[in-house]
C-alpha cells in the first residue's frame, strides 16, 4: 500500500548549495512527524516543498497517490502554521479564521458555522470578537492553529509554531496539539528544533543534518538506540566511550575501552569482531555508587556536583574522559575529589559506528 506523503529521491539545491539531498520518506495517514535537527539541516526547506512554497530540483513528492511538486500550494489542501502566527491585525479572530474558508467559496452561513464550532475545539469561542493584539502569545497561537484546520485540510504543516512562547506555555501547547491530533486524526508534520518538544508529541521523530536523515524512529528508538553520534549528541546528551568490540554474545557484545576496561553493550545493529566503536551511556542511566553493583562498573573521581531541583548532576572524571550522571536527590553523592564507581548495565549502552 502506497504511503499517505511520499518524498521520492528528492533533492533541493540553492546554486552549489545542496540543502535537501537525495530524499526519500514515507508519512502515513494520521502519522505525527517531527522533523528535528539543527539550523541549515533542510528541515524548513523540506516543509516548504510539500506545502508548494519551494520547488524541488530532482525527485517527486506525492500526496495520497497523486504527485503534487506542479501543484499551487492553494490546491494542495494543507493547513500552514508558522512561529509568527501571521495573523491578520485589523481582522477579529472569527473572520481571521474564516478567512481560508471565504477564499474557498464557503458560503457564510456554514463558514459561520465552522468558525464556531473550530473555536470551540480549542476554547477561543467567547474571543471571537477580538482582534489579535488583544490575545496572549498563546491565544494567538490558538487562533493560527484553528485557521489551519478549520477547512479541513488533508495534511497540517507546522514550522516552529511553538518557539515564540515562553517554556510553561509552550510545554502546555505540546500537550494540547497532541491531544488534538489524536481526536482529529490529523496528518501532522512538525518542524522544530526542540528535542523535548519532538519526544513529547510525535509517533515518529526524523533527525535531519546537512540535508539527510540520520535516523528515522519512534521518540523511544531516536532516545533509547540512536544510531549514529550526532543523534546520540543531539537528542538530550550522552556519553561516549571508545572502544574495540572483542566479542558478541546473542545481543551483548564485550568491548574493550581505551585504557583497557571492558564493557558489555547492548546490540541493537550489526557489529563486527574487532571493528571500531563508540558506546553511549545516558547520563540518568550512569548510576553513581560508592561500591561496585552492575555488570559495568568505572572508577571515577567526581570533579563537580551541581545542584539541578530534583537531581544532582555529577560532572566525573575517568582516565581523563569526562562523563556526567545524573543522581536522584535521594542517593548519596560523595563529596568533590572522592572516588566513586559508575555503573550501568549493558541494556542501558548502546552501540554505535564511530
Amino acid at each position: 500500500m502506497a504511503p499517505f506523503i511520499h518524498f521520492d529521491q528528492v533533492t533541493k539545491s540553492f546554486g552549489t548549495l545542496r540543502v535537501v539531498d537525495n530524499l526519500d520518506l514515507r508519512v502515513e495517514k494520521g502519522e505525527f512527524l517531527s522533523l528535528l535537527g539543527p539550523s541549515g539541516s533542510g528541515k524548513t526547506t523540506m516543509l516548504m516543498m510539500l506545502a508548494g512554497f519551494e520547488d524541488p530540483t530532482e525527485g517527486s513528492i506525492w500526496l495520497d497517490g497523486v504527485r503534487i511538486e506542479s501543484l499551487p500550494s492553494h490546491r494542495r489542501n494543507m493547513g500552514v502554521v508558522f512561529q509568527s502566527y501571521a495573523l491578520f491585525p485589523h481582522m477579529t479572530v472569527a473572520e481571521n479564521v474564516a478567512f481560508p474558508l471565504t477564499m474557498r467559496g464557503v458560503g457564510r452561513a456554514e463558514a459561520k458555522e465552522r468558525v464556531a464550532r473550530a473555536l470551540d475545539m480549542v476554547r477561543l469561542g467567547h474571543l471571537k470578537d477580538r482582534r489579535p493584539s488583544q490575545l496572549s502569545g498563546g491565544q494567538q497561537q490558538r487562533v493560527a492553529l484553528t485557521r489551519a484546520l478549520v477547512f479541513e485540510p488533508s495534511v497540517v504543516l507546522m514550522d516552529e509554531p511553538l518557539g515564540a512562547l515562553d517554556k510553561q506555555l509552550r510545554e502546555h501547547m505540546q500537550l494540547e496539539l497532541r491531544d488534538l491530533h489524536r481526536k482529529l486524526g490529523l496528518t501532522v508534520i512538525f518542524v522544530t528544533h526542540d528535542q523535548s518538544e519532538a519526544l513529547t508529541m510525535s509517533d515518529r521523530i526524523a533527525v535531519f543534518n546537512a540535508g539527510k536523515i540520520e535516523q528515522l524512529d519512534t521518540p523511544e528508538g531516536i532516545y533509547d538506540r540512536p544510531r549514529t553520534r550526532f543523534v546520540a549528541e543531539f537528542i538530550g546528551e550522552t556519553n561516549l566511550f571508545e572502544g574495540v568490540v572483542q566479542k558478541v554474545e546473542g545481543d551483548v557484545a564485550e568491548v574493550t575501552l581505551k585504557g583497557g576496561l571492558n564493557v558489555r553493550a547492548a546490540v541493537t545493529a550489526p557489529v563486527a569482531v574487532g571493528a571500531p566503536i563508540l558506546a553511549s551511556v545516558r547520563p540518568e542511566r550512569m548510576h553513581l555508587r560508592t561500591e561496585a553493583g552492575a555488570a559495568n562498573v568505572i572508577p571515577v573521581t567526581i570533579a563537580d556536583n551541581v545542584y539541578q531541583g530534583d537531581h544532582l548532576r555529577s560532572h566525573l572524571s575517568a582516565d581523563g574522559v569526562v562523563l556526567v550522571a545524573k543522581v536522584e536527590r535521594r542517593v548519596p553523592v560523595g563529596p568533590v575529589g572522592s572516588a566513586a564507581f559508575a555503573c550501568f548495565e549493558p541494556s542501558e549502552c548502546t552501540l554505535i559506528a564511530p
